[in-house]
């Protein structure tokens, strides 16, 4: 199950088009604030950085992200550049002013693939207060009718933590409503202003995870974990007790490519931090992923290709043989592989184990948890 060709292209390419943005939520992973960071990447610069990923060998998905994307005032040309170029683009904005039904059908018409759209709690309330300004929730809700509207496909990411999660068990009522095409949950890693909030136990991940399969299984939307790869292996477990293939797969992940309605590809088994998937920040450093910001290069030095393929960072974390602990004798290492991001933040290593996974593999056991010699 091992995914070989990521070592030569990602299957995701993340690009932080802009630290600025007008919220100042509370888990924020970029800490962002209301003005764009200096030295961020031009027009120019960013139009290269896309023709670039446009030569990839399939090529990957684009997600536009920030800060708030809207900020930045070239956007619908980088957008219509990706488009012309064959990619499929995603974006993630926020719920600000700037977030109006012409800007949603302007986003359309320029190209983007599948707009992304946050909503932490199923209350003004809970969600606005997580957000840090009211209004949020409301504008959230009306956004993802305006997309309805537009015919552009949506998802909504919900950030977990163990302040939310009462509040997050009520949200696939209000998504199946909506019409959203996937549920991606981001399971806090305590980085940025996250770093201030409380992630869920070990047990809690896993008693969650057995929850989001149930609502993969019940929902007509496909559910994605990011963060918490460990999804990947309760789905797996699942299918063999219940002797039979089923759709909930980390939003569809299985080993054959597969497409949702909008043409997005589904996302790949095995894909993980640095694996993958690569972000790059608003300022044009390399790092495997937001949630990992240990930076393997700068695309104004280098072609962001080169430093995927060759840097000694990026080549550690593709090989799951180099990983410590639990996670290197783990039989499912290939699929999941454990958040490498999580790891840093909590250990200072980002080979280390998954510190949110309950899940004791039983060559670990045999070997008294001494890892293998070597």
């Amino acid at each position: 199950m091992e995914r070989p060709e990521f070592a030569q292209y990602p299957y995701l390419v993340a690009w932080e088009v802009t630290n600025a943005c007008l919220l100042a939520c509370r888990h924020c992973r970029a800490s962002a604030m209301p003005h764009p960071l200096p030295g961020e990447l031009s027009t120019d610069e960013g139009l290269r950085l896309i023709e670039e990923v446009a030569t990839y060998r399939p090529k990957p998905l684009l997600l536009l992200t920030g800060g708030d994307p809207l900020a930045r005032p070239d956007l619908l040309s980088l957008i219509q550049k990706a488009r012309e170029l064959g990619l499929k683009v995603g974006l993630t904005p926020a719920a600000t002013p700037l977030l109006t039904r012409e800007k949603v059908f302007q986003l359309k018409e320029a190209g983007v693939t599948r707009l992304a759209l946050s909503l932490d709690g199923a209350s003004p309330q809970s969600h606005d207060a997580f957000r840090g300004e009211e209004g949020t929730f409301a504008r959230t809700l009306a956004a993802l009718d305006w997309a309805k509207e537009a015919g552009l496909p949506t998802q909504v990411n919900t950030t977990v933590t163990r302040e939310n999660w009462p509040e997050i068990q009520a949200l696939p009522d209000l998504l199946a409503g909506k019409g959203v095409v996937l549920w991606s949950l981001f399971f806090l890693v305590p980085v940025g202003r996250g770093a201030l909030l409380r992630q869920l136990s070990a047990r809690q991940f896993e008693e969650v995870l057995h929850w989001l399969y149930q609502v993969a299984l019940s929902y007509p939307f496909h559910v994605k974990t990011t963060e918490a790869h460990h999804f990947r292996r309760v789905v797996l477990q699942k299918r063999r007790e219940a002797g039979a293939q089923d759709r909930a797969l980390a939003a569809g992940e299985s080993m054959y490519r597969e497409y949702f309605q909008d043409g997005m590809e589904h996302s790949r088994l095995g894909v993980t931090d640095g694996n993958g998937f690569v972000f790059v920040s608003a300022t044009g450093d390399v790092a495997p992923s937001g949630f990992l910001p240990v930076y393997a290069g700068n695309v104004r030095e280098r072609p962001l290709l080169e430093i995927y393929r060759h840097s000694p960072l990026f080549q550690a974390l593709r090989d799951k043989d180099r990983l410590k602990g639990k996670c290197r004798v783990c039989e499912y290492r290939y699929v999941c592989g454990g958040s490498r991001a999580r790891a840093w933040a909590e250990t200072g290593d980002y080979l280390q184990s998954e510190p949110r996974c309950v899940y004791v593999p039983p060559a670990w056991t045999e070997r008294g948890g001494v890892p293998a010699a070597g």
